[in-house]
């Protein structure tokens, strides 16, 4: 019996021993540290954008999350609270008119019970009035939006599709491949049913050190590059308005700004949940941090960042 108890009491140790190793690796995922920057090859800037005068951006916020901000980035508090926004960006432009991303839509207490119990377990929800509802009560013509354009489609970018009806969902063709593989990620897309996908490639040539890019109305008001990671097809959009401010939507390739500006990725634990590939995303921080330092005038607005959403919403 001694010898049984023994050899107990030397399993038990063993296994606290593991705990403790494991538990020491986990904290350190959490800990600051900065991503590697190289110069990255050199690249030309763009010539310049051409945006018609009519031409006008608008940024709708549609509900928020709050979080610790330790989850957010590497070196985040635990016991500090960030809000992470939710809402879209309506580009008008005399050659059409798209919305990208959604922030939460009319259904978004049924679609919250589908997400990962740890991320429902960490967040609190205030949901706002939906996109399609506030452009109603503008008096917005819904019938005039050329379409749905999502930095991804992971559920909080897509949430308010289903209430643009008819509307066309602008898709790149990876991500689109991307839903039709099936998967927990992109399980409430499919659950939309049948939509009207316009499937897109990046027909124009390099951007900001992109090899590809997608000129959408030809004047480069509107440029998409493709910036995979988060999702294999993720975009970033970067929009230059007449007044000459330039955006760039990021979507998730980092969630708050100290992401980009640092730049660091997310712990472990936020990217086992919900990056594809965390290599490429970090890949992509990095030249967006390179970027930023090439123009410093350009606002990155990562999708759930409120200071960002702050410089964009009157």
């Amino acid at each position: 019996m001694s010898g049984w108890k023994s050899k107990a009491k030397r399993m038990l140790a063993i296994a606290a021993g593991l705990l403790t190793v494991l538990g020491a690796l986990l904290a350190g995922t959490f800990t600051g540290k900065t991503l590697d920057v190289d110069e990255g090859q050199a690249f030309a800037l763009p010539e310049p954008a051409k945006p018609p005068a009519a031409m006008r951006v608008r940024a709708l916020r549609a509900g928020s999350m709050s979080s610790r901000a330790a989850f957010a980035f590497r070196g985040g508090s635990f016991s500090e609270e960030r809000v992470f926004s939710m809402g879209g960006l309506l580009v008008e432009h005399p050659q059409g008119r798209l919305l990208f991303d959604t922030g939460f839509g009319r259904n978004v207490r049924a679609q919250i019970d589908g997400i990962p119990w740890l991320m429902r377990a960490t967040t609190t929800f205030e949901l706002g009035t939906p996109i399609a509802d506030q452009l109603r009560a503008s008096g917005f013509d819904m019938s005039s939006l050329s379409g749905i354009v999502p930095t991804h489609v992971h559920w909080d970018h897509i949430s308010g599709v289903p209430d643009f009806p008819g509307v066309p969902i602008w898709l790149p063709r990876v991500e689109h491949a991307f839903i039709e593989s099936g998967g927990r990620a992109t399980e409430l897309m499919r659950s939309f049913g049948k939509l009207e996908v316009r499937p897109y490639d990046f027909p124009h040539g390099a951007y900001l050190g992109y090899p590809k890019s997608f000129d959408v109305f030809g004047d480069g008001s509107v440029v998409l590059v493709q910036a995979g990671g988060h999702t294999p097809g993720s975009i970033v959009a970067f929009i230059t308005e007449p007044s000459g401010r330039k955006l760039a939507l990021i979507g998730d390739l980092a969630w708050q700004q100290e992401g980009v500006e640092q730049p660091t990725e997310r712990p472990w634990v936020s990217r086992a949940i919900v990056d594809f590939d965390a290599s490429r995303v970090r890949d992509e921080v990095a030249r967006l941090h390179r970027i930023q330092r090439l123009i410093p005038e350009l606002i990155i607005v990562p999708a759930h960042e409120p200071r960002a959403w702050a410089k964009l919403v009157p």
